[in-house]
């Protein structure tokens, strides 16, 4: 937000240079992210005097140039070479001297120095108006009234010129009673009064109007909550030209291009109170009757831009007596009731609007505007009147126009100020020190928060409305702190907290280990946005009301965040891909639904390449043994199930007590292509609330490390190819010996010299007899066991 210096000491007086009135307002947290000059005419004509052609004859060496002799003042004359057509002897004219500096529309500037052009010198320029930045005329050098206009004389010294400084405010959203001139000067008003710097500031209020007769026209609010205060005012006899140039400047100044007097008197309004208005031409208001409401579903309505928009039916709209729609109230006015050169009368428009109301309309059609932009933050509703008025003495005195008869206005139920106690001990409690109680009260004082009663320890007090961010009793601690300073408070010598020990309860602790372990196993957390596009709408959660199209629906996957990421790394030369990511998916099936997952996005290399490893591609193994060293962790049983889920082209599912715990496969081409990836990824998902449902069932017990070694056992056993490796496990787990304790597959063979139709599956089995040393023929029991298990439930064979 830019604010003009010369505009905000309009409404405070001060003499303090615009860069501590800088420091000042960063201090209370209007944070100025810098300073820039604005001239209403660039370079302010420094260097331009008048001159008065003596001699002009045609160049010696050029058709198109002259040779003139210019007598610019205190007996000097220069030799000036010009190309103007125009240029005539006795012409009063404006030159740059040399040293001057000439700048474009752009403020791009050359200087002009004494040169030959030609080979005849040239000791300056007769200047148009378009180099002077009076206007875009170039159609020859400016000739002057030689009466008015003295030779010699600084040619700046007939114009009233604006310099000014303008500072840019970084403003956060909750600082509506900021975005406006007034709105800075008094919070700068408040800091310079509690720390004794000099300032004068007088609160505005409504001014006295004239008016004439009184006028037909009829105010009508349908829906109070949608518009609490609406005030209308009928002006004839508007004659809408150019504004005068001190309006002008300040528009130019904070950036503003000026339209016409009626339209930039608005913007003033705005820019100086933080009230928007709006006009319209009152001779297209159908029944001479404004009405606040909405309108049904579909309706079409062209905005000021000239683009027609489809209304949803829940904007809240400024209609005529016929319904007819004339503007989408706070936010954007209409093509066919704005204000032009033709317009004679005006219905002039103060309000404060619902401001959710408000957001709604102006996201829903992807509009931006400055009232908008206040409306929807909450303006000050005690201003609507004092805004209005200053407005209609401004076109009064501007626009000539009447003010015909009272002004219109409903405002049903008054918008009271916020009612909040605050305690001196909570105070200092949050600012870690002691503020004198005579220096709160002073300070709330010049914040305009009213002390309504004192009580132990503490303070009844009653917050402006216009304060629409300050509710609640730390909302005032903080004001308190912001004009007291931040920078009076000391910072601690020392920092005291108590650790928190998360309990195997605790999902955050399950993630915090999870994500240690995969970091440590060289993966990367990534975090992505929780709003998305989706291609496929069947249950997605779609948002009433999204900030644009691409951010319109929540997440069904993270995968898709998760490929974005990877080929933003790949576009970047980055092909080895580790990520992970924890976060939610949402579904709208028979209810929403909200799950949080564990995702595992893995593709390139699992390696990188080094003279002692040869590059290896990462595959689906790699995954899935990052999956089981996390399972590992919950020492859970579980199994391995097929999966048919179109995001994979190949892919397996781990259950566990019969619901599914974990989804592993291989992203699906189609999907690679969607997003431009050409080489294969493979992608795990875990559901989070199941894993820690699952884990706080079993309770971690410590054991002594056993004082006897294991016994390891091998088999080599040929089985038909249809047999899996776990069937093959969930068997060895049925054997009723205790002494088995781990259970691994270290080779799998299928080619020559094996039967048709079978496979070899060699497989380890670990045994141990924690009380003492096993005995081979208990071994053997054992192994025999397995066997005849192996032999009974798949025709299996030894082999060798």
């Amino acid at each position: 937000m830019k604010i003009s210096n010369n505009w905000l000491k309009d409404y405070i007086k001060t003499e303090l240079k615009t860069e501590r009135i800088g420091e000042f307002l960063t201090d209370i947290g209007l944070e100025v992210e810098g300073i820039e000059k604005f001239e209403s005419i660039k370079g302010s004509l420094e260097g331009i005097v008048v001159g008065k052609v003596l001699t002009c004859e045609k160049h010696p060496n050029a058709d198109k140039l002259k040779k003139t002799t210019v007598d610019v003042g205190n007996g000097k004359v220069l030799n000036i070479v010009c190309g103007a057509p125009n240029v005539e002897a006795g012409q009063t004219v404006p030159v740059a001297v040399v040293g001057t500096k000439i700048y474009d529309k752009t403020g791009n500037f050359f200087e002009i120095k004494e040169a030959k052009i030609r080979s005849e010198v040239s000791q300056g320029m007769i200047c148009a108006e378009d180099e002077l930045g009076l206007s875009d005329d170039h159609g020859g050098i400016m000739v002057l009234d030689e009466e008015k206009y003295e030779v010699g004389k600084n040619f700046a010294d007939y114009f009233e010129l604006t310099n000014d400084e303008v500072l840019e405010i970084g403003l956060t959203p909750n600082r509506t009673d900021a975005m406006s001139h007034y709105g800075v000067a008094r919070d700068l008003h408040a800091y310079l009064l509690t720390n004794k710097q000099k300032s004068d500031f007088e609160k505005v209020s409504s001014v006295a109007l004239n008016n004439e007769g009184s006028n037909d026209f009829k105010l009508k609010v349908e829906d109070a909550e949608l518009c609490p205060r609406y005030i209308g005012a009928v002006i004839e006899d508007v004659k809408v030209t150019d504004s005068p140039a001190w309006l002008k400047d300040r528009l130019k100044a904070i950036g503003l291009s000026p339209i016409n007097n009626v339209v930039d008197i608005t913007n003033y309004i705005l820019h100086g109170f933080g009230q928007p208005l709006h006009a319209f031409d009152a001779d297209k208001i159908a029944d001479k009757t404004v009405k606040v409401g909405t309108v049904k579903e579909g309706t079409k309505f062209t905005t000021l831009d000239g683009v027609e928009r489809t209304l949803n039916g829940s904007e809240i709209m400024i209609k005529d007596g016929k319904d007819n729609p004339m503007c989408i109230a706070g936010v954007f006015g209409g093509a066919n009731s704005g204000v032009s050169k033709e317009t004679k009368t005006i219905f002039l428009e103060s309000a404060y609007f619902n401001p959710v109301a408000v957001r709604k309309g102006a996201k829903f059609h992807g509009l931006s505007t400055d009232a908008s932009f206040r409306f929807e933050r909450g303006v000050d509703p005690n201003i609507t009147r004092t805004a209005i008025t200053h407005a209609i003495k401004m076109i009064q005195e501007l626009a000539e126009g009447k003010l015909v008869g009272e002004l219109l206005e409903e405002y049903p139920k008054k918008i009271e100020d916020n009612y909040v106690i605050i305690r001196f001990s909570k105070i200092e409690q949050i600012l870690g020190t002691k503020i004198h109680r005579e220096k709160v009260k002073e300070i709330l004082k010049a914040l305009e928060i009213q002390v309504l009663n004192e009580i132990q320890n503490g303070l009844e007090i009653s917050v402006p409305a216009y304060r629409a961010d300050v509710t609640r009793e730390i909302d005032v601690i903080e004001e308190i702190l912001r004009i007291y300073g931040y920078n009076k408070i000391d910072a601690p010598q020392k920092i005291s907290f108590t650790p928190v020990k998360l309990s195997a309860q605790d999902q955050d602790e399950l993630e915090n280990n999870w994500a240690r372990t995969l970091q440590g196993l060289g993966l990367n957390e990534v975090m992505n946005n929780s709003l998305t596009s989706v291609k496929d709408e069947t249950d997605a959660v779609k948002l009433l009301n999204p900030l644009s199209n691409d951010l319109a629906f929540m997440r069904k996957s993270l995968l898709e965040g998760l490929l974005q990421n990877a080929i933003y790394n790949i576009n970047r030369k980055n092909q080895d891909i580790k990520f992970f990511e924890f976060g939610k998916i949402y579904h709208k099936r028979e209810k929403y639904e909200e799950r949080k997952q564990l995702a595992i996005l893995v593709s390139g290399r699992e390696a990188a390449e080094n003279w002692l490893q040869p590059k290896s591609a990462t595959s689906f193994y790699n995954l899935k043994a990052y999956v089981k060293v996390l399972l590992e962790k919950l020492a859970i049983d579980y199994k391995e199930v097929a999966l048919s889920d179109e995001r994979f082209s190949d892919s397996l599912a781990y259950q566990a007590d019969g619901k599914v715990l974990v989804r592993i496969g291989k992203v699906a081409p189609q999907m690679l292509k969607d997003f431009d990836i050409d080489q294969d990824c493979f992608y795990a998902e875990v559901e989070l609330e199941y894993a820690q449902e699952l884990r706080s069932k079993n309770e971690l017990k410590f054991k002594d490390i056993p004082k006897f070694n294991k016994i390891r056992r091998d088999l080599a056993l040929l089985i038909d190819k249809n047999v899996n490796y776990e069937d093959l496990y969930q068997t060895a787990k049925k054997n009723k010996s205790p002494y088995i304790k781990n259970i691994n597959l270290f080779d799998v063979y299928e080619g020559k010299n094996l039967p048709e139709g079978k496979k070899s599956y060699a497989m380890s089995f670990e045994l141990l007899n924690e009380e003492k040393t096993l005995e081979e023929k208990e071994i053997t029991a054992v192994m025999d066991s397995l066997i005849k298990s192996f032999q009974k439930e798949f025709n299996a064979e030894l082999r060798g």
